[in-house]
């Protein structure tokens, strides 16, 4: 995905953030946002690719602000919620049909309203205070892209990308239905924190390479999956994948520029630029499989 201009005062607002979060010191959350701005002014170029822009300007910012990991809070928090739900969670995903297809279908729904789970993204709140009744809502709506029937017969050899924090415990239904269906997972989590996104601390922490074949990373903090930081293990995987599972907005920033085929986009559209470039408008939960290149 290409940068929108959009992109640049969301993520000086989202640089702005994390430096709240990271401390209460003015002068260096102002330094971190001069930082920012910096990299803005240095780097920007209309149409270029979306996530070079924000990896540059997030670790400006952790630089500055010498925080590895400001979300780090956040992300305990996202993980609670999501605990806290997925017994209910769950029971609308395996609700007892013995129908492996329909089991599927609704796992994947259940985890595109888990990327809900996204701190930062100007101008949306998130729902944990009423994540159930949220989550109930959207899961009586349903998905309004769904291309779950066409990878159905590609789920022998699944390479996941996760996303964030919290969702990953949502995701596990859908790798438990994979997984009962004989497919196979390579689940790829973030190398380094950035943002809240999951690292290999969170799959220790709650178990969840038990759940799958294998667990890579992207081999760095990067937005998304930066192949020139990626080890190789993981570009041979990503070659050899009967599909991949994309999850979320910065998964997909990254992945759309390149070609690897076919490739199932599951995510929640939280801002009008990554709206328009999929083709869904702001809200829409999408599972869309892209299969040519």
């Amino acid at each position: 995905m290409k940068l929108h201009p959009r992109c640049s005062y969301c993520l000086l607002s989202r640089v702005h953030q994390e430096a709240e979060l990271s401390t209460d010191n003015k002068e260096l959350i102002e330094k971190a946002i001069l930082g920012g701005i910096d990299v803005l002014n240095s780097l920007y170029e209309p149409g270029m690719p979306a996530a070079e822009l924000s990896t540059s300007m997030h670790r400006k910012a952790y630089e500055i602000l010498d925080d590895n990991d400001p979300y780090k809070s956040m992300k305990e928090l996202s993980s609670k919620t999501a605990s806290r739900f997925m017994p209910v969670i769950r029971s609308h995903v395996f609700n007892g049909d013995e129908d492996d297809v329909a089991t599927f279908k609704r796992a994947v729904l259940a985890a595109v309203i888990g990327n809900y789970f996204d701190y930062g993204v100007m101008g949306l709140e998130v729902p944990i205070d009423v994540f159930d009744e949220t989550f109930k809502e959207h899961f009586k709506r349903g998905l309004d892209i769904d291309d779950t029937d066409k990878m159905l017969d590609k789920l022998n050899n699944v390479v996941y990308l996760a996303d964030n924090c919290g969702e990953i415990l949502i995701d596990t239904l859908v790798f438990e239905i994979i997984k009962k269906m004989g497919g196979n997972i390579t689940l790829v989590v973030r190398g380094a924190p950035i943002l809240n996104d999951v690292t290999m601390e969170e799959i220790e922490e709650f178990g969840i390479a038990d759940k799958v074949d294998r667990v890579l990373t992207t081999g760095s903090n990067a937005i998304g999956v930066r192949l020139q930081e990626a080890p190789a293990e993981l570009k041979d995987a990503l070659d050899n994948a009967s599909l991949i599972i994309s999850k979320g907005m910065a998964n997909y920033e990254t992945m759309s520029e390149e070609n690897y085929r076919p490739i199932a986009y599951l995510l929640k559209v939280k801002c009008d630029p990554v709206g328009e470039d999929i083709g869904a408008p702001l809200g829409c939960s999408v599972a869309r499989l892209l299969e040519n290149s």
